[in-house]
């Protein structure tokens, strides 16, 4: 698609969905930003290292920086095996279990931070959400916060459960009916477990957040935080509902509507797989902040997609579409109040 056939029109959201259904979504941070702002941080590694309570030290830095990445599920998973082992073995095992503890002591202040507390969140908004995605049958999330989690047991009803009665992920539950979020990089609400299995964690909707923040050790949060591309695959193959999902996105069959995501450099593998489920067409949502920035994505998108000309895409006002809406937005108090 020549750049010279791109113009600063944009299509409204119910009038492309009439004429380009999409059985699927695909989610991005800006979704969650339409709704919280402090989600727009750029990198949480980064942010551990600057919050003011227990930020990640030199040293636990130096240990991520020895395994050559910023995500924190394999260091945390790295570091309970060593802490298993030395048992094992009758080594000391405090020096591995103390930066255990102080590397996700710096995650939980990290996320907190950042995350919107459940108080401040409207039931209006949830109720909204939860509408918004049941006009798919499959929404893939890459964004770990809990946003779509909460949304969608707001109202649960006919979307598919995926985890069984003890909270673990049975990839049998996936052949059933009804709509169905796939979190592509994880989620704070889902654990790895030692034999690389996936657990929900079952506390209540308003206790999510704060259980996060519980420095249980063996827990090691199942998320995958901003890095590379190369680097969040490697993490994507050592966990079965993670690999599920990106499998799912690789098949997805229909339409897929894309929102919030821009589909940059770290998230080559997504641009693969939609690739790879070769659907019809892409519904991309794109902000109509000035004729050139309009132009400028779609000439992004389409040079994510050249080599691919049956794709057709198609470009829709962001803010036609349900989780576009300014409504969205919570207000943000300042930190002291939020950390109450």
């Amino acid at each position: 698609m020549p750049s010279a056939n791109f113009d600063a029109t944009l299509a409204a959201w119910p009038e492309l969905a009439s004429r380009r259904p999409c059985s699927g979504l695909l989610l991005g941070n800006g979704a969650s930003r339409m709704v919280w702002r402090p989600f727009a941080y750029f990198s949480l590694f980064e942010l551990a290292q600057r919050v003011r309570n227990k930020p990640l030290g030199l040293t636990d830095q130096a240990l991520f920086k020895s395994m050559g990445t910023e995500l924190f599920e394999p260091v945390l998973t790295a570091l309970n095996t060593t802490v298993r082992v030395n048992a094992a073995l009758a080594i000391s095992s405090s020096a591995p279990l103390n930066r255990y503890y102080a590397i996700k002591e710096a995650l939980i202040h990290a996320v907190r931070s950042v995350h919107i507390p459940w108080k401040l969140l409207p039931a209006s908004t949830l109720r909204t959400l939860n509408q918004a995605l049941r006009n798919y049958r499959s929404i893939y999330s890459s964004n770990y916060d809990l946003l779509a989690h909460w949304a969608m047991s707001h109202a649960p009803e006919g979307f598919q459960e995926l985890f069984d009665e003890e909270g673990v992920f049975d990839v049998r539950r996936s052949r059933g009916e009804g709509h169905r979020v796939l979190y592509l990089h994880g989620g704070l609400h889902l654990l790895k477990q030692q034999d690389g299995s996936t657990r929900q964690r079952s506390a209540r909707e308003s206790a999510l957040l704060d259980g996060f923040a519980v420095n249980t050790p063996g827990d090691v949060p199942l998320f995958i935080n901003e890095s590379s591309s190369d680097d969040k695959l490697r993490a994507i193959r050592t966990s079965d509902y993670l690999s599920w999902c990106h499998g799912e996105l690789a098949c997805h069959d229909g339409g897929l509507c894309i929102f919030g995501h821009r589909l940059d450099s770290s998230d080559r593998h997504l641009v693969e797989a939609i690739k790879q489920a070769n659907p019809g067409h892409l519904a991309i949502a794109v902000h109509p902040l000035s004729e050139a920035a309009i132009i400028g994505q779609k000439q992004h998108y389409a040079g994510l997609f050249a080599e691919r000309p049956d794709i057709e895409l198609c470009f829709f006002d962001a803010s036609s579409h349900p989780l576009g809406q300014a409504e969205l937005a919570v207000a943000v108090p300042p930190a002291s109040k939020r950390r109450r």
